[in-house]
């Protein structure tokens, strides 16, 4: 480590250089992801691979650190203690998310079993009008912080930038995961890399790879988060010290 350039602000996250520090926790990230997912039951080698990401930060002692995350979910409802988790509390709103999604199964039911095809056109648009309010509430309930302390939601913060809604999915990348821990938990973002891990989705993903941050999904969110100044500049659980 003492060769090593500790940088004074956070790379860019939508540029290709990634600072040799984060290199340096995804690879130490990525042997512990090796030994973990055995208990995950999946390999990474024939199936599906996954984005995962990593954010070296400074302590407020003043020593370095990284957080590791998984951008979405782990697959087969995986469970790690050492992944930052989502933004996203299931248990808000007294678990609608998990009651919307079970409501919205029986109305698929319905569609599956009916023969009417005036019944069936009903219960589609049932389920559109249905699926569009639950999308909606929980946009509603992604909470972000950004450096000064200020929050918005998902609606909030796309509605402020020319993409205008939010994609779905949007919020559960790696990058602002570990952004909002590090923010949250007043830890200074240092370096920031994110890497596929895994059999390849497209010609576009090759395993172990390094990729910027996706512009559709984070930009609005990242420079929510960061305020645009760390965009063009060069102790807990789920800490891992370097």
């Amino acid at each position: 480590m003492t060769d090593i350039t500790i940088p004074s602000s956070l790379n860019n996250p939508f540029a290709e250089a990634v600072p040799a520090i984060a290199k340096i926790a995804a690879t130490e990230f990525q042997a512990f992801i090796t030994k973990e997912s055995k208990k995950w039951n999946y390999d990474f080698s024939i199936q599906k691979g996954k984005m995962f990401g990593v954010l070296v930060v400074q302590l407020e002692e003043g020593s370095h650190a990284y957080l590791g995350a998984v951008s979405g979910k782990l697959p087969a409802d995986a469970e790690c203690t050492n992944l930052i988790p989502s933004v996203f509390d299931v248990s808000t709103g007294d678990y609608f998310i998990n009651k919307g999604m079970i409501g919205l199964g029986e109305i698929l039911s319905e569609i599956k079993d009916s023969a009417d095809p005036s019944k069936i056109n009903l219960l589609k648009e049932k389920s559109k009008a249905h699926s569009m309010a639950l999308q909606q509430r929980l946009f509603e309930n992604y909470h972000f912080i950004n450096l000064s302390g200020k929050k918005k939601n998902l609606i909030e913060i796309f509605e402020d930038s020319s993409h205008g809604k939010p994609p779905t999915a949007a919020g559960e990348c790696a990058a602002p995961k570990l952004l909002q821990y590090a923010i949250a938990h007043q830890l200074k973002p240092i370096a920031l890399a994110e890497f596929w891990w895994g059999k390849p989705m497209n010609k576009d993903k090759k395993h172990s790879t390094f990729y910027p941050a996706c512009k559709d999904r984070c930009r609005p969110i990242l420079e929510f988060m960061l305020e645009d100044r760390s965009l063009f500049q060069g102790r807990h659980a789920a800490l891992r010290l370097l």
